[in-house]
């Protein structure tokens, strides 16, 4: 496997605990009743503000899998990779790890510098397979 397709899992596999951080804290603060069920009315409480933090970095999460996934696979199908690439996928991943603190501390500006650093690191990956 390349280095990009297996920054491209670790990625995935940050995504799926982020995930389960969330769902652990929601249960906690809103309870299974709530959201285990249709969840057709706003809750009760709302979510505590790192709850909510870790909430829209799970969001944002996803939001830059969509990108950097295809970006991944383009230059692991293409063998269009190298030490370049390679070393952008990773910093991808870093950048991932960094952003979930960063977010659900509430570290701003900090915040938002990882986030571009990923995506720049995903920018890398797609132009190096136009180039």
């Amino acid at each position: 496997m390349t280095p990009e397709l297996s920054a491209l899992a670790v990625a995935i596999l940050l995504h799926v605990a982020l995930q389960g951080l969330f769902a652990v804290r929601a249960n906690r603060e809103l309870g299974p009743r709530y959201t285990t069920g249709p969840r057709d009315t706003l809750p009760e409480r709302p979510l505590g503000s790192t709850t909510a933090r870790i909430q829209r970095a799970t969001d944002n999460s996803l939001d830059s899998l969509i990108l950097f996934a295809p970006a991944a696979l383009m230059v692991g199908l293409s063998h269009y990779g190298g030490p370049i690439t390679a070393a952008a996928a990773w910093v991808f991943v870093a950048a991932r790890l960094l952003y979930i603190p960063a977010y659900a501390l509430g570290l701003a500006p900090w915040r938002s510098a990882v986030w571009m650093l990923g995506l720049a690191a995903t920018v890398v990956l797609v132009v190096a397979t136009l180039v």
